[in-house]
């Protein structure tokens, strides 16, 4: 089976892919805290698991996963750790430099973790000639295929239901508890440009008691499906954060 990520690959056989399609998946992840109930690296495994099936339906190379990106405060979260904005965007812009030197005319940068300044590094990667698309994966409606307002929740019961379908060993089921706070507390969690769920909710925003693996499944499918056929032009560009 054809191998389409970097570093499965020699250099030789990356030189002869980009010769034949110079555009490069990035996906971009982050350590962060999603309840007691999902492992720290959720972002990164969405993000890893839709690039990588989007890498094989388009022969396009796939770059091994930053799994690192900007969070919010650490709070009482132990392992969750993140990047400063400013350090996070220097960071992809030099491995993408080092790319774009290799013959990258086009990154493809996906990412799976909801923080507006981790977005907005993502955004101001600059290039010296390739041009940057930014898919940010939890911009694609999804609503219809679960019963709470993904937009309202953390770890509730999207990410629940994607974890289920991806990596139902590492969910812990008995640890995951509802919490839908009031409409004040939970206005200031919508709109924190990094947000930080109350202390009492542990880490969980919304209904994890929801989720199932037949839920994520069909949300998993939609992302890679809706990012397959923008990027082979057969889709519109609603999937994507910004096109630079």
């Amino acid at each position: 089976m054809t191998s389409y990520v970097l570093d499965e690959l020699s250099w030789p056989e990356v030189g002869r892919m980009l010769a034949r399609d110079p555009r490069l998946l990035v996906p971009v992840g982050a350590l962060d805290q999603h309840g007691p109930h999902l492992p720290l690296g959720a972002n990164t495994l969405v993000a890893t698991r839709v690039a990588g099936d989007v890498a094989a339906r388009t022969g396009i190379l796939c770059a091994p996963t930053f799994c690192y990106g900007v969070t919010g405060p650490g709070g009482p979260y132990a392992g969750a750790a993140g990047l400063r904005r400013k350090t996070f965007h220097r960071a992809l812009n030099e491995l993408l430099a080092r790319w774009e030197d290799h013959g990258v005319r086009e990154f493809l940068v996906v990412s799976a973790h909801r923080c507006e300044p981790h977005l907005e590094a993502i955004l101001m990667a600059l290039t010296a000639r390739a041009t940057t698309t930014v898919f940010d994966l939890y911009q694609i409606d999804v609503a219809d295929l679960l019963e709470e307002d993904p937009w309202r929740a953390h770890a509730g019961e999207l990410e629940t239901s994607l974890l289920l379908h991806l990596a139902p060993e590492r969910v812990k089921l008995q640890d995951a508890a509802d919490f839908v706070p009031e409409d004040r507390a939970l206005r200031r969690y919508t709109r924190g440009r990094a947000p930080t769920p109350p202390s009492e909710s542990r880490g969980t925003l919304g209904r994890p008691s929801l989720a199932s693996a037949d839920k994520g499944r069909a949300v998993f499918s939609r992302y890679v499906d809706t990012l397959t056929a923008v990027i082979s032009g057969d889709g519109t560009r609603t999937a994507t954060q910004a096109a630079v």
